[in-house]
């Protein structure tokens, strides 16, 4: 495998000139997306994408790249996609790279691609709809031979998926530094940036894609489980969610993880997703468990896993507005907990399909009539908004999952505000208000690592030791019972973990941890790749949907209650933190899960590789990753938050940290407005 690696090394493949090698027919393919480029701003696409290629080679790819334009809306450099090798995270040791940091930041690009993992493969494509790792395959070949290069004494830098290039800088400085989509925020807006990125210009990272941090859907499913736990706990009253039904819709990249969340917590999970190919590859991947395109077949079997109290995924293969207005006329079937995840932050352009028409026929008119589809899509928000409505008022549970479902359903015109808010609130709450938020506030998230070795038993020992380093934090004298609780979901997930088969693509985990848990595994990874116990390096890392990863007012700070919920500092000090504190590479991003304008988030990775420098930066970086978080919870008015920032500031003397004088309500009421 390391011969055939070694291409990687060799940039843009010239000479000869690939054979164009066509779409791959097995894997699904983006929408195509709607061309408003002006004339002017056309021929500047083309001229942008030929200067990645010699003068000799422009009279052949301009024609090519501009019927690319022509029809897909962006030029993707398909001649370009590489053939000869299949594109996955191989072991360490096979990449062709001078630094192993290097090495394992190309094996992390290679899982984002991986056609088992990556939502459009082709397309360069993760999750999302348009989660991009680079806009064209330009960029990737490029990339892999300036990481192949790489010293510990450069950094390379990503504009939005191009590699600008390879800058001096030191061993402590990151390999790399990526931003995805950061522009003037007056020019910020969804059209903007479908301008733009037809240009070649910018492009959309989502969260993990663009900084090379997915694990699949996996890196999900842990979320969820606890959202739904704590969700039965919240709504329900309940410790289980046995015989309690759930309904979502969505099967992709991350919203694929419903299903298996669901069942993991016990219940009977509905969820609906309009593309066939995204069905049949989470039932082939046994992320579903049961698929149905008749409804009356479909609430049969939920009747019987109900009786029964069986958990039971099952996929409906059609429009999830069909199915909502369905089970408001099925009164013999009660939904306990509702959600959304298709991909509303790209609503017109595949994130989001109208109930009136066809998959197929949703896809031409995306693209021809961009008009009437955007009609027709605000017309199905307005009837999924109406049943939902309708099944709340019976004694369903609903909240956003960040998705901006009730943010374009508003847009919508749907009956979706809550009264006396001058529009300004909804009437169903973002998941993180209601039930993540209490949680990131006491440090806990998406804590994630890869073993880049490939080798499944690398990643049972690292289980082994999270779920051992667990029982002894929970241990410890003086935890908060609320801190207790979440010890004890995360050591039931990680007992189980191995069981529920959760790998696609890299041998990976994820694991909400709070700072001290998350330093603690760091080290006692580092700890066993010195020992020999591990057999190659460990790459860390979190979603960037994380207690201080990202400012989005209708998510990540959706309870954030001073007033700051749409200010950036946070997310912005983190990355800026973290680089300086010894993060191997770092990102930065507009956007992520509620769309292009409404986010900035980031994320890191850090290389384990057994030194005692990389277990220095490790305990430094995660201190600050989590705790800055906390700190502007803290100020913001949340107790969980500033109790857990007065409990760190015990643990370490050198964490100082300005806690909010909390005023009297009575007082500030009494005042002559």
């Amino acid at each position: 495998m390391k011969d055939l690696l070694l291409s990687l090394s060799k940039g843009i493949p010239l000479d000869p000139l690939p054979e164009h090698p066509g779409l791959d027919s097995t894997v699904p393919h983006a929408p195509g997306r709607p061309i408003s480029l002006t004339l002017n701003e056309k021929k500047l696409a083309i001229k942008n994408s030929l200067r990645y290629f010699p003068s000799s080679l422009h009279s052949i790819l301009a024609t090519e790249f501009l019927e690319e334009l022509n029809k897909y809306g962006h030029i993707y450099m398909y001649r370009f996609r590489p053939t000869h090798y299949e594109m996955k995270a191989y072991s360490i040791e096979d990449y062709p790279a001078k630094s192993r940091q290097a090495a394992s930041i190309m094996l992390m690009i290679m899982n984002n691609l991986d056609r088992e993992v990556a939502q459009f493969p082709n397309e360069l494509v993760t999750y999302g709809g348009n989660g991009s790792v680079f806009q064209n395959w330009a960029q990737y070949h490029l990339t892999m031979k300036y990481l192949s290069e790489m010293t510990d004494q450069q950094t390379l830098t990503m504009y939005s998926g191009h590699p600008m290039g390879l800058f001096p800088s030191n061993e402590s400085s990151p390999r790399v530094v990526v931003t995805n989509g950061m522009v003037i925020p007056n020019y910020s807006s969804h059209k903007d940036y479908e301008r733009m990125y037809a240009q070649g210009v910018t492009q959309y990272g989502q969260m993990t894609a663009g900084s090379y941090c997915y694990i699949g859907p996996q890196g999900i499913v842990h979320g969820t489980t606890i959202t739904l736990l704590n969700a039965g706990r919240k709504y329900l009253g309940v410790e289980s969610l046995v015989g309690k039904v759930f309904v979502s819709s969505g099967l992709g990249g991350m919203s694929g993880a419903q299903t298996k969340a669901a069942y993991i917590c016990g219940a009977i999970c509905i969820v609906a997703e309009v593309s066939p190919a995204a069905v049949k590859k989470r039932h082939a991947q046994n992320w579903v468990m049961e698929v149905y395109s008749d409804l009356e077949e479909l609430f049969a079997r939920v009747k019987v896993a109900v009786k029964e109290k069986k958990p039971l995924s099952i996929a409906y293969q059609g429009n999830v507005v069909t199915l909502w207005e369905k089970l408001v006329e099925e009164k013999d079937i009660k939904v306990d907990l509702g959600s959304d995840q298709t991909s509303l932050h790209n609503p017109f352009n595949g994130g989001y399909y109208p109930v009136q028409c066809s998959f197929e026929e949703s896809n031409r008119l995306m693209v021809q009539e961009p008009a009437k589809f955007k009609e027709m899509v605000q017309e199905t928000l307005r009837r999924h908004t109406t049943a939902i409505n309708i099944l709340s008022d019976r004694g369903m549970k609903f909240w956003d999952y960040g998705n901006s479902f009730l943010l374009e359903a508003s847009r919508a015109k749907a009956d979706i505000i809550k009264p006396g808010t001058d529009g300004k609130e909804f009437i169903y709450p973002s998941y993180v208000q209601d039930i993540m938020g209490d949680i990131f506030s006491l440090g806990f998230g998406p804590f994630r690592w890869v073993c880049t070795s490939g080798d499944p038993k690398d990643l049972e020992i690292t289980d082994r030791i999270a779920k051992e380093l667990i029982e002894k934090l929970r241990s410890q004298p003086g935890v908060p019972k609320n801190v207790q609780q979440q010890f004890n979901d995360n050591h039931l997930w990680i007992s189980q973990a191995g069981e529920h088969k959760l790998v696609v693509g890299s041998q990976a985990r994820i694991l909400y941890s709070d700072c001290i848990g998350r330093s603690e595994l760091a080290v006692a990874f580092n700890k066993a790749v010195a020992d020999g116990i591990l057999s190659a390096p460990v790459v860390i890392s979190r979603d960037h949907h994380d207690v201080s990863g990202t400012d989005a007012p209708w998510r990540e700070t959706s309870n954030v209650k001073d007033g700051s919920q749409f200010c950036a500092d946070m997310a912005i000090h983190n990355v800026i933190g973290d680089s300086f504190r010894g993060a191997t590479w770092v990102a930065i991003h507009n956007g992520g899960g509620t769309g292009f304008g409404e986010a900035i988030n980031g994320g890191f990775g850090l290389f384990l590789c057994g030194s005692k420098l990389q277990e220095d930066k490790a305990r430094m970086m995660l201190n600050w990753d989590v705790n800055n978080g906390i700190a502007r919870r803290s100020w913001s008015y949340n107790d969980n938050a500033e109790n857990t920032i007065k409990r760190a500031m015990e643990l370490d003397s050198s964490l100082r940290v300005t806690i909010p004088n909390h005023t009297s309500d009575d007082l500030i009421n009494s005042l002559n407005f």
